[in-house]
């Protein structure tokens, strides 16, 4: 009994905790359904309203269409500014800084448009004559702070891809000096053949100029050379054949045969003696 009341209340925990993560899978579920929703929503409405701002631009004359001229501006500016920030973020990730200030940015960007809207519907001409250019002031220092921190991170991103493009081609130029190895080896064997002429020809030019020298001190002393060579005994080279050890002194068969040719030139004492 006990055994089966234990079964039973695992089997209800199993249930329970079956259930509560069902409820958080749905929940999370309906959050990230829902931010995926607000976020088209808000991307449709600022399409919606990017396009009603030009049809302004073309419909309508005077300080209207003027309105309607610096929101646009506004707009482009920030959308255009974002987009290039957010794509490069995955890259670089010194672009979050500038997105943060791009965040602030466009609050005051928020609020100089809700500002336009009004004097949009402003009835007084007068007014909008007056207003119009401190809010297009505005409007400028804000879309000039937005192009500049494009602009510099299209150029940082350029810069980067021309750094890499450069390392790129060093390091293919250096895997195909790899593979081309044979052409190294046979650079490197025909640069060791000319080191070795050259050192060869000037071998053969010291020796020539030797030759030339010694034949000019033996035609001056020539009388002295023949004496000499008169004089003394030729001394024998090691590969000539003249003076080399012969087949006894090698055999160590010199001393026995010596003494035995002495031996038999001695007198022998016989009948003619007596």
């Amino acid at each position: 009994m006990d055994v089966f009341g234990v079964v039973i209340g695992l089997v209800l925990l199993f249930g329970v905790a079956v259930m509560v993560l069902a409820v958080v899978g749905t929940v999370k579920a309906a959050k990230a359904v829902g931010k995926k929703i607000e976020k088209h929503e808000a991307n449709a409405r600022r399409a919606v309203e990017t396009a009603t701002l030009k049809a302004k631009t073309y419909t309508r004359i005077g300080p209207p269409a003027q309105i309607a001229s610096v929101r646009l501006g506004l707009r482009t500016s920030l959308d255009g500014t974002r987009q290039v920030l957010e794509g490069g973020l995955a890259q670089d990730g010194q672009l979050g800084e500038s997105l943060a200030l791009l965040r602030r940015l466009d609050a005051h960007a928020a609020e100089l448009d809700g500002e336009l809207r009004m004097l949009e519907r402003e009835p007084d001409t007068a007014r909008i004559a007056a207003k119009l250019p401190e809010l297009r002031e505005r409007a400028e220092r804000i879309t000039h702070s937005a192009e500049t921190m494009r602009w510099a991170a299209q150029d940082r991103m350029h810069r980067f891809a021309d750094d890499e493009l450069s390392r790129l081609s060093q390091e293919c130029e250096s895997e195909a000096g790899a593979l081309r190895h044979w052409d190294a080896a046979g650079s490197a064997s025909s640069g060791s053949a000319g080191s070795s002429g050259s050192s060869g020809g000037s071998s053969g030019g010291a020796t020539g100029r030797g030759g030339a020298s010694a034949g000019g001190v033996s035609g001056a002393s020539g009388s002295a050379g023949s004496a000499g060579a008169a004089g003394g005994a030729a001394r024998a080279g090691l590969t000539d054949g003249k003076g080399r050890p012969g087949a006894e002194e090698l055999l160590g068969l010199a001393d026995p045969l010596t003494k035995l040719a002495q031996r038999l030139r001695k007198p022998s004492a016989g009948p003619s003696a007596g």
